[in-house]
């Protein structure tokens, strides 16, 4: 069994999301990974959201299983579960961005993997792999500072 794994899936929000109350739900995710060790990224979108989670195997598949109960969650996509040799947001506990439609189509590249209207859980384990790579190398991460990003 790997050391650490992580887990990617992407699923549509039953309800809206607020800055605030998407604010609110990281900070109380924060405070449940530290104790677990999980770490990972956020992005939300059109109430849509995809999510990296990094740790040891237990303890993702664990949060996993509880999102998948999660009634704020509904089609919930497993793109990848894999082993990795190392974390990609060690330093983040969990990062968070709030994408408009706008800002999407401002950051460069981006749209190499979204088309206006489409969500998240259409990527597949490939398209997700290059925005796994492309966040964690910071090729968009610059572009999520400031009011886009709730610092760790």
């Amino acid at each position: 069994m790997p050391t650490l794994i992580h887990l990617i899936y992407a699923s549509v929000a039953t309800q809206a999301f607020a800055t605030g109350q998407l604010t609110d739900l990281l900070r109380q995710s924060r405070e449940a990974n530290e104790q677990t060790g999980l770490t990972g990224m956020l992005l939300y979108s059109a109430g849509n959201f995809f999510q990296v989670l990094e740790g040891r195997p237990e303890a993702v598949d664990k949060l996993y299983q509880k999102l998948l109960q999660d009634k704020r969650h509904a089609q919930v996509t497993l793109i990848m579960r894999e082993g990795i040799a190392r974390r990609s947001f060690g330093d983040w506990s969990m990062g968070f961005s709030s994408i408009s439609p706008a800002e999407l189509g401002e950051v460069d590249g981006l749209n190499d993997f979204f088309q206006r209207g489409s969500c998240f859980a259409q990527l597949d384990a490939g398209r997700a792999k290059k925005l796994l790579a492309a966040f964690a190398s910071g090729r968009w991460r610059a572009n999520l500072m400031g009011p886009m990003r709730l610092e760790v």
